[in-house]
């Protein structure tokens, strides 16, 4: 069949239809019934709608627990003269003989501590014990039915996840200040200050200001997962801010609380971490590592035989990179520990045993 044959069997068809639409008019005339064409349901293409979760029950579970810190200090003016002042932080209340956590540099060189709860009480507090290493500090209250927050497991955190930031933000009347936002990374280090490093931090866009120091980065279950402590202020960022992980924190304030101070190994060096420009200035034979530039006289580096200018590649079967795998490597072990240390002197090859000591505090 042509294709003008079906152009025809198409006219034909139209001439029908046109015939029959005629006498359905007819008909329709004469009676009231109607016919209607089957429609479809069509599908919808808009997107699904999804809702951000509600943080008013996690605010009202935790906020009880958590309290302004107004701590007493002397500066000297000009002329070396005493002047009162003050400095404001956030702490949170983990159990209820008082005993509460805070960043060290809260509280020191604090003269008083003065602890408000939500609830309107205050109290005078007493300073138990700080570890500047680590940026914690537990003073405690005397005081009943006092609320406390409980802590969750920082290692199941993820990239992504939820978390609110509670906490005495700039000072301000009214109760603390609720921000809200994500994990932006984990396992962060910085420096905090020339001698005190930070490790395996949670960083969050979750906004810290001055005065949340101290207060808790909680979880949508309630729990806390961090103790805020530093937002990056020398350069002009925002949504950028570290607390330390619960489950860094835990060990740090038991010990805290049972003995005042942490114990710690120690080895007694001073390291900085092999960059070629160091390779180059020592005309050093490795190209990662961690140098000695300071060592004590009479710590166990220095029985050991280490000098200054030695490089530890390898600790205790851990491949060395930088000064802070040393640091951490160290940490992981206990006091008394007999360690196995390679380094380069010069191109030499070289193993020393050391024996890790308790910290000088």
């Amino acid at each position: 069949m042509s294709a003008p044959q079906y152009k025809k069997i198409g006219v034909v068809a139209a001439f029908a239809v046109s015939a029959l639409l005629l006498l359905a008019v007819v008909i329709s005339g004469c009676t009231s019934a109607t016919t209607s064409a089957p429609t479809s349901t069509p599908t919808s293409t808009q997107p699904a709608s999804y809702s951000l979760p509600s943080i008013t029950d996690v605010v009202e579970q935790v906020n009880p627990a958590v309290v302004s810190i107004v701590v007493g200090t002397v500066q000297y003016d000009w002329f070396m003269q005493p002047v009162p002042s003050e400095q404001a932080g956030s702490g949170v209340i983990i159990d209820a003989e008082g005993y509460i956590i805070t960043n060290n540099h809260v509280v020191q060189d604090g003269t008083s501590i003065t602890v408000s709860l939500t609830d309107g009480r205050s109290f005078d507090a007493t300073l138990v014990g700080t570890d500047p290493s680590t940026d914690l500090a537990v003073i405690k209250i005397n005081g009943d039915n006092l609320p406390t927050a409980s802590f969750g497991n920082s290692s199941a955190l993820r990239v992504g996840d939820w978390v609110v930031a509670i906490g005495n933000a700039l000072a301000l009347e009214g109760g603390p200040t609720v921000t809200v936002g994500v994990v932006s990374a984990l396992g962060r280090t910085i420096e905090e200050s020339s001698d005190v490093t930070l490790y395996d931090l949670i960083q969050t866009d979750a906004a810290i200001n001055p005065g949340n120091s101290g207060g808790p980065l909680i979880n949508l279950n309630g729990e806390v997962i961090g103790i805020n402590t530093a937002k990056v202020s020398s350069v002009e960022v925002s949504g950028v801010g570290f607390a330390i992980s619960s489950n860094s924190a835990l060990p740090i304030i038991d010990e805290l609380i049972t003995k005042g101070y942490v114990s710690r190994p120690y080895m007694g060096v001073s390291l900085v971490a092999v960059t070629p420009t160091i390779v180059r200035s020592y005309d050093l034979r490795v190209d990662k590592g961690a140098m000695i530039y300071y060592l004590n006289p009479g710590t166990p580096a220095s029985n050991a035989g280490l000098r200054p200018g030695d490089v530890i590649t390898i600790f205790d079967d851990i491949e060395i990179e930088t000064a802070d795998d040393v640091i951490l490597a160290i940490r992981n072990h206990d006091i008394g520990d007999t360690i196995q240390i390679k380094y380069y002197r010069g191109s030499s090859l070289q193993i020393a045993s050391v024996t890790l000591i308790e910290k000088p505090h």
